[in-house]
């Protein structure tokens, strides 16, 4: 005869606890908050280019030209930064309200 132990019996009833404390967590009730990109972040850059044959005048209209449009690339870009770090701290606040609070059990 095989020597069984007492607390085996009580295992069924330990293993029902730990799975209906798992069963009890909640799903995340809402999506986290997004926020939307400016047009000017998301339009791509254009820079001037050249005719076939340029002359002086061209060569420095196309230099005023990409610098003003470099400038505006990077503004475009620093917006764009700009949003996608509010965006993650307004997903961090959120992740910190959604937290569950943890259950403090009698035992």
């Amino acid at each position: 005869m095989t020597h069984q132990f007492r607390w085996i019996r009580l295992a069924p009833i330990a293993l029902s606890a730990t799975i209906a404390s798992c069963a009890a967590s909640l799903p995340p009730s809402a999506v986290p908050p997004r926020l939307v990109l400016p047009q000017a972040a998301v339009r791509p850059c254009v820079l001037d280019r050249l005719p076939e044959a340029p002359t002086q005048s061209d060569l420095e209209v196309a230099y005023v030209a990409r610098g003003a449009a470099l400038v505006a690339c990077e503004t475009a870009r620093e917006l764009a930064v700009e949003t996608l770090l509010a965006e993650r701290a307004l997903q961090d606040r959120w992740r910190d309200m959604e937290t569950p609070r943890r259950r403090i059990w009698p035992w």
